[in-house]
């Protein structure tokens, strides 16, 4: 009985002693966090369960083994170099098809040595592509998760997305909240679809406002949103429904931070490009309580970035400049990265009053 209490000390003490090394080697440190829309980024192989199965083989994609593996050996290269070869502390990343892209992604490439972890639901969406987030286990500890579905009520037929979101320690227990979105597509035409991006960012706000009434005044919730919006932040959606806007236009009330309101500083113009226009469509976005955190997690200024290497781009020759080296065009194999730009921003746990 006693070497049996002693074992359990030992193990409990084993315990302790990695949190505390954990917790040493996080503090003062910056620790990335991401967003990738993955364009497209199917199995080679026949869902019996979905009647899309443009992404196989034998589908009018013609997605093969072969294809799929040079997607994610891009996919790995680019999260390596926007990452500076450290672990991402959370990523978002949306358009995946299943838990196997993601274990070959996570677990199957050299980046399976930073220790990822992640989160995701099977959703609506006709295609079978998903939200899902992505923490750095060593940095991050999950609390729990959920989706928020899809609703509109003026069209109860139309499925969209559901909003992925997902609640963390980090080690040295700050907690942060995390929002996943892939918001309906202009698709069928901007303006046709405009309401239903309104639709998702109500839901969104919702959501939020509950989260910061169950907070107590003195210790706002720290929260995140990012993801492909398919809209600009001065859209109405953002601007107006989810009321997320550039730090000088907040007036201290419910508004939300959008780090990526202006191209200025961001290090490039946009995160696609349609015909002669960048347009930032994928964005991250924060509550006040994580710029002017004095301990704990903390946006660190200035620090909100699109990650563009010269390896994701290629010369435009209808609309002049530079184009993202896409995957697809229609039907059209390129075998490139994304029709998206990443975007990232970067915390530091170290405190304000730190000299």
């Amino acid at each position: 009985m006693q070497m049996k209490r002693f074992v359990t000390i030992i193990i409990i003490l084993s315990a302790f002693l990695t949190t505390q090394s954990v917790v040493a080697q996080t503090k003062g440190k910056t620790i990335r966090v991401a967003f990738w829309n993955l364009e497209n980024f199917f199995d080679p192989y026949v869902d019996s369960t979905r009647t899309y199965n443009e992404f196989t083989e034998n589908g009018s994609q013609h997605w093969t083994k072969s294809r799929f593996y040079k997607k994610r050996n891009n996919i790995y290269k680019a999260i390596l170099g926007m990452s500076e070869n450290q672990p991402i502390g959370i990523m978002g990343v949306c358009e995946v098809e299943n838990e196997y892209v993601l274990t070959m992604l996570f677990e199957r490439s050299p980046l399976k040595r930073f220790n990822y972890r992640w989160v995701h639901y099977e959703g609506p969406d006709k295609r079978g592509i998903d939200p899902a987030v992505v923490y750095s286990k060593d940095l991050f500890q999950l609390i729990s998760s959920e989706v928020v579905p899809y609703y509109n009520p003026e069209d109860t037929a139309y499925k969209s997305r559901d909003i992925l979101y997902a609640k963390f320690f980090d080690y040295q227990k700050d907690t942060i909240h995390v929002f996943v979105n892939h918001w309906p597509s202009r698709y069928s035409g901007e303006l046709e679809t405009v309401g239903s991006r309104a639709c998702s960012a109500a839901l969104l706000r919702r959501k939020i406002d509950s989260i910061t009434a169950a907070s107590p005044n003195t210790c706002p919730p720290k929260i995140i949103v990012m993801g492909d919006l398919n809209d600009t932040p001065s859209d109405p959606s953002v601007y107006e429904v989810l009321k997320a806007r550039h730090s000088t236009e907040c007036d201290g009330t419910d508004q939300l931070i959008n780090l990526f309101a202006y191209s200025k500083g961001l290090g490039f113009e946009g995160t696609l490009k349609h015909q002669h226009d960048w347009l930032i469509f994928d964005q991250i976005i924060v509550t006040p309580a994580l710029i002017g955190a004095t301990n704990g997690l903390r946006y660190k200024p200035n620090s909100a970035r699109i990650y563009c290497a010269d390896f994701m781009l290629e010369d435009d020759a209808a609309y002049h400049g530079k184009k993202l080296f896409r995957t697809y065009v229609g039907p059209k194999y390129f075998g490139g990265f994304s029709d998206h730009l990443p975007v990232f921003i970067d915390l530091t746990t170290e405190s304000a009053l730190d000299p």
